[in-house]
């Protein structure tokens, strides 16, 4: 999730993929490398300002576990570390973060004060 604390703009990008390919690049919300630069605009042209932001990270869980495990199969952990990458291009401050594991999660978004509200089965309600 990204939030503007002034104007109360918040958006949330639900990343599936680390990288767009070249190859691949007809979904760019799909990734995170297309996904928080497109929702930052987004965001601007509702009146948040870049400068402003922060980010609340939640999800990246490895949900199966593979008897010959690849760098490649390891995408929720992949994908925190390539939204982090975004995030640090763009100098948007991560100010909670609730990541990896081996656990679903599902989130509620406040824009009015930023809260981001986890629920989990393993660990019942978290607001960041």
């Amino acid at each position: 999730t990204l939030w503007d604390p002034i104007t109360k703009v918040g958006g949330l990008a639900h990343v599936m993929l680390p990288y767009a390919s070249p190859n691949h690049q007809n979904n760019p919300p799909k990734y995170a490398d297309t996904a928080i630069p497109m929702l930052v605009e987004s965001m601007k042209s509702n009146g948040a300002a870049v400068n402003r932001l922060v980010a609340k990270l939640a999800g990246g869980a490895q949900m199966f576990q593979f008897a010959h495990e690849t760098e490649w199969m390891r995408i929720g952990p992949r994908n925190v570390e390539a939204v982090h990458e975004a995030l640090l291009k763009l100098q948007i401050p991560v100010i909670a973060e609730q990541t990896g594991s081996n656990f679903g999660r599902t989130i509620e978004f406040c824009t009015s004060d930023g809260v981001l509200v986890i629920r989990t089965a393993k660990q019942g309600e978290q607001r960041i």
